[in-house]
């Protein structure tokens, strides 16, 4: 992963709307979020900024507006992202 930190907006662009849905769950359950695959959408959504703010509070990452800078090695583990990282995304979409 680059050194830079990297954009949690770029990431999700990158991911894509149709597959978001099951990458937030799947973050939620990295975090270990209980019953994120049976969570209704909008709770989804809800859970997943708080958990990117606890990461912030964690020291894994910054607040950027309405995005996310996540600090290099902050989603280390998460297999489901793995995919989508790449150097070209630390400076966002």
């Amino acid at each position: 992963m680059s050194p830079h930190p990297l954009s949690w907006r770029a990431l999700e662009t990158r991911v894509g709307l149709d597959a978001l849905p099951d990458f937030h769950r799947a973050f939620l359950t990295w975090r270990g979020v209980e019953g994120a695959a049976g969570m209704p959408l909008r709770r989804v959504g809800q859970r997943v900024e708080a958990e990117l703010n606890r990461l912030v509070q964690a020291g894994g990452a910054t607040r950027d507006g309405d995005d996310w800078q996540l600090s290099p090695g902050a989603l280390a583990g998460f297999d489901a992202a793995q995919a989508y990282l790449s150097p070209d995304l630390s400076e966002g979409a």
